[in-house]
């Protein structure tokens, strides 16, 4: 009963890109999404572009415009400043695992090790599935070089 529980709550929060056999990369699917208006931007500023649509695969954990507008006010400016590049790398990166980790993969972790070499911590109960305490709102997202899981906060390094 709870396992099916578990994969009806999973089977909602899948998300599958249009045109499965020619899906967009990571970046281009950010850009189109709409949502990521700021992670692209911040993307750009850590000069990550060419590795998010490199071969991968990858697995990003990707906050939302809301989850970056949860920073405390200055935060973010402070880091697309060219002079904080390395850092803002280190945060990004920190969002990335490497291969392809579908949610029914992560559901069964405990953490991850990040592209920035630290791991998060991978939670679920009920079928829902935290990483390092941000919620993931959306899961599944294919692209041609790996997968997009949609989170509702920016998680920072330790």
């Amino acid at each position: 009963m709870f396992q099916k529980a578990k994969l009806a709550i999973l089977a909602g929060m899948v998300v599958v890109c249009a045109g499965s056999a020619s899906a967009a990369d990571i970046v281009d699917t950010a850009v189109a999404a709409d949502s990521f208006k700021t992670l692209v931007a911040a993307v750009k500023a850590a000069d990550l572009v060419d590795t998010l649509k490199g071969a991968g695969p990858f697995t990003v954990f990707a906050p939302t415009d809301e989850a970056f507008a949860k920073l405390p006010a200055g935060t973010l400016e402070e880091l697309l400043r060219p002079e904080n590049k390395a850092k803002l790398a280190s945060i990004l990166t920190y969002h990335v695992v490497s291969g392809k980790v579908m949610a029914k993969q992560a559901l069964k972790l405990n953490m991850a090790t990040t592209v920035n070499g630290q791991s998060l911590t991978l939670k679920h109960a009920m079928g829902a599935l935290t990483v390092d305490g941000a919620k993931v709102v959306k899961a599944d997202i294919a692209c041609s070089n790996g997968v997009i899981h949609v989170i509702d906060t920016v998680v920072l390094p330790k």
